[in-house]
């Protein structure tokens, strides 16, 4: 009996370890299979965009297609830590309020994910930052902002540089995807590497390193914390890093927030093939048997309906029609590209060009993308349609140093510097000019709407078109004294705009011209009378020696024997004597008296003596402290009046 017992007992036990060792089997199998989801088949990874298949020499069918979600993948590869607060929950309720935005978004991501998060594993980086171009750009590889950051990563053209991201006439790989994904990677890991934090690398993502590394110093210095949050930043960046952590929230577990995201299958969703030959986009889109919008969307780096061979730039295309495309160019026999580019060598408007190397002006404007009213200068690479005798592909050289340089159609210009006039508002120089008032405050890099009298002002006028006449600055009479041997002058360099006389006596106005070669005669009353009627040069002698002044022919300007001691002040040149050439006599300023009425009749009573005095002036001369002018007696020659009277004296005895 009691073997019977042992032996049911050992049966029992035998039975619970067989169940045992079978559930826990079955577990196993569950998990093994649960991980395979989210594994890549090691054939699958030769598929990675990096390894470009150069159909030239090698072929595609080599390529696996895996399995399982993407979505998954990513959530496995979370890494950062969660952000809570306010500002997340403000962003979740944004995204969530708008679900049509969200699928828009997700689908369109579904062509680049599998390659950015292939990208990130590789380099052992958070799958969050696969999420970083749903705030950049929404996945928009053709994105554009208003700072002129490109592509889905939104780089700037500098930065773009600065990762060797070509930036020419053909191609911007600011929007390549291979490209542009590689260059924010390199970006992003140089950031953690400098801040050691993907909160901080983020931020100086977004807001610039040199910008983050001023207010952690500010911080620093203030005794604060130099965490992201306790940061002081821009509006734009403080909601950086909550609409990144808002996206991973619905990314984790979209059923909670009413959300449905497309599947997206864990496999390549391209192909980067390449070939050495020019081929047209529409062409390698035929070719591909996928439509247009399609092959622009993976390609969207390609600015011209042109892929040039010479720059060995890989084109994406569909996984299931890489092969199509493989098969269809080895059968293609005819030409690949219809374009070859031209070089300007003169100025010249589009249509000019179009008429004269015979192709139509709006296909030329519209390939090379020319504003109107613009014109090409000189250097500039245009795209046009090839000819029959041209067949060659373009060369790298021209690729790498095309530019298109355009400037407005307008006649070409001269830099003119005036000067405003008196009471001159901007509008009346403008018209005077026939420019803008717009023109005028940007060629002076000026907003105001008035200019100081006698202010320069800097215009653009055209080369062909004369330029109005600007009035003469004022200028004064130069009055030369020269020995008795040869005579006085006056000589006339320039307009003097002086005041009319008044009704006893005043300052006549001198602007007619005066022959400067002409001797100045003697005369009298009479001659001094004539002289005044005809507009003539006035004259007071005395000895034989003269000095003149030049006056207008107005009415309002004649010299009357009423008129007291009229005054025109000129400016003085050198004295330079017939027998002495050599040596010039300093400058001064003089001032010529002309004869009262009292002194005309005076000469008139003396017309026919030999010799007479000579007429009496006064040197300006700087007073104490340089204010006014002090007067002293000079005669016409700059002498003392001292001397001058001596001089007559002896000549009396």
């Amino acid at each position: 009996m009691r073997l019977i017992l042992t032996a049911l007992l050992t049966l029992l036990l035998a039975a619970c370890a067989t169940q045992g060792t079978q559930t826990s089997g079955n577990a196993a199998g569950a998990n093994a299979t649960a991980n395979s989801q989210f594994e890549v088949d090691p054939s699958l990874r030769k598929a990675t965009a990096d390894q470009t298949i150069d159909l030239d020499h090698n072929s595609v069918d080599a390529l696996a297609k895996g399995q399982g979600d993407l979505w998954g993948r990513i959530r496995n590869g979370f890494q950062l830590t969660d952000l809570d607060g306010d500002l997340v929950q403000t962003q979740l309720n944004w995204y969530t309020s708008r679900p049509d935005y969200v699928q828009r978004m997700t689908e369109r991501s579904q062509k680049y994910l599998y390659h950015i998060v292939e990208s990130l594993e590789q380099r052992h980086m958070p799958t969050e930052l696969a999420l970083l171009p749903f705030i950049e750009s929404a996945y928009n590889p053709q994105a554009l902002s208003v700072a002129k950051a490109a592509g889905m990563w939104q780089f700037v053209p500098t930065t773009g540089r600065d990762y060797n991201l070509k930036q020419n006439l053909f191609q911007d790989q600011r929007r390549d995807v291979l490209a542009s994904t590689n260059a924010a990677l390199d970006y992003l890991s140089r950031l953690h590497d400098m801040f050691g934090d993907w909160y901080l690398a983020l931020a100086a993502y977004n807001w610039g390193e040199g910008n983050v590394q001023r207010a952690i110093a500010r911080n620093q210095a203030a005794g604060l914390p130099t965490d992201y949050m306790s940061l002081k930043l821009p509006a734009e960046t403080r909601n950086y890093v909550p609409k990144l952590q808002a996206v991973k929230d619905i990314i984790a577990n979209p059923q909670m927030y009413g959300l449905t995201l497309p599947k997206v299958p864990n496999r390549p969703y391209f192909v980067s093939v390449k070939t050495s030959h020019d081929i047209d986009v529409d062409v390698a889109a035929q070719l591909a048997e996928l439509p247009l919008d399609e092959f622009k969307a993976l390609n969207p780096s390609f600015r011209k309906p042109l892929i040039v061979g010479s720059s060995e730039s890989p084109i994406l295309l569909p996984f299931d029609n890489a092969q199509t495309f493989e098969r269809n160019l080895r059968a293609h026999d005819g030409p690949l590209s219809s374009w070859t580019t031209y070089t300007v060598t003169t100025r010249e408007t589009p249509a000019a060009l179009a008429q004269r190397i015979g192709v139509d002006a709006d296909t030329l404007v519209s390939i090379n993308k020319i504003p109107a009213g613009m014109r090409l200068k000189s250097g500039s690479t245009l795209l046009v349609p090839k000819t029959g005798d041209n067949v060659d592909d373009i060369s790298a050289d021209v690729v790498e140093n095309a530019v298109l340089s355009i400037e407005p159609d307008l006649p070409d210009t001269r830099k003119v510097l005036v000067r405003v006039r008196k009471r001159e508002t901007i509008a009346q120089l403008a018209l005077r000019y026939n420019v803008s008032i717009g023109q005028i405050q940007s060629w002076n890099k000026t907003r105001r709407t008035s200019f100081t009298p006698g202010q320069t002002v800097f215009l653009h006028l055209p080369v062909d078109k004369a330029v109005p006449v600007e009035p003469a600055a004022p200028r004064l009479l130069q009055a030369v004294a020269e020995p008795r041997a040869t005579g006085g002058r006056v000589e006339r360099l320039g307009t003097v705009h002086v005041d009319a006389p008044t009704g006893s006596g005043g300052i006549i106005k001198v602007s007619d011209q005066i022959d400067n070669r002409a001797p100045v005669r003697g005369g009298g009353k009479k001659g001094a009378t004539q002289s005044a009627s005809q507009g003539a040069t006035q004259r007071t002698t005395r000895g034989g020696k003269a000095v003149g002044i030049a006056r207008n022919t107005a009415p309002a300007a004649a010299y009357t024997p009423s008129a007291r001691s009229t005054t025109v002040a000129a400016h003085s040149v050198e004295r330079a004597s017939s027998k002495t050439a050599s040596k010039a006599a300093l400058p001064r300023t003089v001032a010529v008296q002309a004869p009262s009425e009292a002194a005309a009749k005076h000469l008139a009573a003396k017309a026919g003596a030999k010799a007479a005095a000579p007429a009496v002036a006064r040197v300006a001369t700087p007073a104490k402290g340089g204010k006014n002018p002090v007067k002293a007696a000079t005669d016409a020659h700059g002498k003392p009046v001292a001397s001058a009277e001596k001089s007559r004296k002896k000549q009396d005895s």
